[in-house]
C-alpha cells in the first residue's frame, strides 16, 4: 500500500501587463488590476486598497514618469503562501524618484497621490530598474496580519 504524504503547495499568482504611459493607459492600468484583484482570493479590503495604489501610481507613471515612446508596466503578485500582495509600477524615469512632500492645502487639485499610497499600502518604496527606469512598489497584507 502506497500512502500519499501531503505536500504543501506554495502558489504565487502574478499579472503583469505594459501599458502606454497616457491618461488612457493609467486608467486601463486600473481596470485591468481591478478586475484581476477580483479573481484572486483575496479580501474586498485588500483589493480595493490595492485598486487605488495601482491608480495612483500609474497616473504618476504616465505624469511624471514618462518618456515619449516608451511604456509603463504594473506587476500584482499575490503569494500563495503569505497572502501578502505585491504591486510594482515600472517607469523609464529613474531621475524622478516619488517623494511625499507636504500635505496640500484643501483647495489644491494635486499632490495628494503618494500620500494615499502611504495611508492605503502596509508597506511601499522604489527600486531601481536599470539602465534607466524605476520601480515603485506597494505591500497589503492580509486582514488577519492588519493592526
Amino acid at each position: 500500500m502506497h500512502l500519499a504524504t501531503p505536500q504543501e503547495t506554495s502558489s504565487v499568482r502574478t499579472f503583469a501587463q505594459r501599458l502606454s504611459s497616457t491618461r488612457r493607459g493609467a486608467r486601463l492600468a486600473r481596470l485591468l488590476a481591478a478586475g484581476q484583484l477580483r479573481a484572486w482570493p483575496l479580501s474586498p479590503s485588500v483589493a480595493e486598497r490595492a485598486e487605488q495604489v495601482v491608480a495612483e501610481l500609474a497616473a504618476n507613471a504616465a505624469l511624471h514618469g514618462r518618456v515619449r515612446g516608451r511604456d509603463f508596466r504594473i506587476s500584482l503578485t499575490l503569494n500563495g503562501v503569505t497572502s501578502v500582495l505585491l504591486v510594482e509600477v515600472t517607469d523609464t524615469r529613474g531621475d524622478k524618484t516619488p517623494e511625499p512632500g507636504p500635505a496640500p492645502g484643501p483647495d489644491e487639485e494635486s499632490g495628494r497621490g503618494l500620500l494615499l499610497v502611504d495611508a492605503l499600502a502596509d508597506r511601499w518604496g522604489t527600486d531601481p530598474y536599470p539602465p534607466h527606469g524605476k520601480t515603485v512598489w506597494a505591500e497589503f497584507d492580509p486582514p488577519s496580519r492588519h493592526p
